[in-house]
């Protein structure tokens, strides 16, 4: 699956920097984004990727989640943590039948070791993404998380089945462009005040998540109309 790929927000363990390349090149992937990782290269990451160390080799390195995930057209965050504010939830076999069957670049998204994601990170992403496991002790380790997403990932792979899909899905920018715009447009038109403590920007961001099929031309549709009303807005 050339269009999935793997994206390890702030780790800071090296070792499981190469044991996620290891389980992912068992399961045919090869495409790892790291996000402000505290540590590497390093000695350890090669040790525990054994023969997967072409995968940390061809690794891209990002400053910020948002620049690892811009051009993709969904982003699953993984977390076994439920979320009062959360984008829609999946369990992990109906968000990789979903990536299987998406139009474009798609990833999956992992925390930190001992913090997960924080709530940006989420956000940022369209989609919830829990591994079932035993309520007691309901936490796998960063590698044994991409572990089971990748084996998913391998079970899924298949020939294109001549589902319906977007000539030009929105990508995470797009989508961000969109809520940048929205958001705006709404202070402008005093229907939002940043200062309020209203959740608006979190609201639009779960309305649209539920639309994961949401095509580039659609967006530029919304903002299009947002320009209009803008500028005649009156005076």
């Amino acid at each position: 699956m050339a269009h999935v790929r793997i994206v390890l927000c702030r780790p800071s363990h090296p070792g499981n920097i190469g044991a996620a390349a290891r389980a992912m090149k068992a399961m045919g992937l090869s495409d790892l984004r790291l996000v402000a990782t505290e540590k590497f290269p390093a000695p350890e990451a090669r040790w525990m990727a054994t023969n997967a160390v072409d995968v940390l080799a061809q690794a891209k390195i990002h400053t910020t989640l948002a620049e690892a995930i811009s051009d993709c057209i969904q982003a699953f965050a993984l977390s076994a943590r439920t979320r009062e504010w959360s984008t829609p939830v999946l369990d992990v076999r109906t968000a990789v039948a979903r990536a299987a069957e998406a139009g474009g670049n798609v990833a999956f998204v992992f925390g930190n070791e001992q913090a997960g994601l924080t709530n940006e990170e989420m956000l940022a992403c369209q989609t919830l993404v829990h591994i079932p496991a035993n309520p007691d002790f309901s936490s796998l380790n960063l590698a044994q998380a991409v572990q089971v997403v990748a084996y998913e990932l391998f079970m899924t792979s298949k020939p294109e089945t001549g589902k319906f899909r977007p000539e030009k899905p929105a990508t995470n920018q797009d989508r961000e462009g969109l809520y940048e715009h929205l958001e705006r447009a709404a202070v402008e038109s005093e229907f939002f005040d940043p200062a309020s403590g209203s959740r608006l920007p979190t609201r639009l961001r779960r309305l649209f998540a539920r639309v994961p099929d949401l095509e580039r031309e659609e967006v530029n549709i919304l903002r299009g109309l947002l320009n209009a009303l803008q500028e005649h807005k009156p005076k």
